[in-house]
């Protein structure tokens, strides 16, 4: 069973690069498909920029927690491997979303009014 944990976080590591687990990505397409319909009915030519702003800001926050959510898999992955590759995926998985996470978090309408 000590031989299958390498490999299980390897997988869950993976599936946090490509998108994480595959019923929530297809909740999210269906969520985006429904979303479009909806839209696609009541849309003007134009959409208002408060309704363009909430859509981004909720689409940030998500990708914000997901990465989050990755962050904590690379770093029991990193204290509790000694397989090295396995350790350099994780250590690589930390830096990447670490510097996604300030990117986003820097994005935020509330980070770009105090940049102002």
């Amino acid at each position: 069973m000590r031989h299958l944990a390498p490999a299980l976080v390897l997988l869950m590591l993976a599936a946090c690069d490509g998108g994480g687990d595959p019923v929530e990505q297809a909740l999210r397409e269906t969520a985006a498909a429904n979303h479009s319909a909806v839209t696609k009915e009541t849309a003007t030519t134009e959409p208002s920029p408060d309704r363009t702003d909430m859509s981004d800001r909720i689409r940030v926050a998500g990708m914000i927690a997901h990465h989050r959510a990755a962050l904590t898999t690379a770093q029991a992955a990193l204290r509790e491997s000694r397989d090295p590759e396995i350790r350099r995926i994780a250590q690589a998985t930390i830096e990447t979303r670490t510097r996604e996470i300030a990117e986003l978090e820097a994005w935020t309408p509330a980070a770009q009014s105090a940049a102002r």
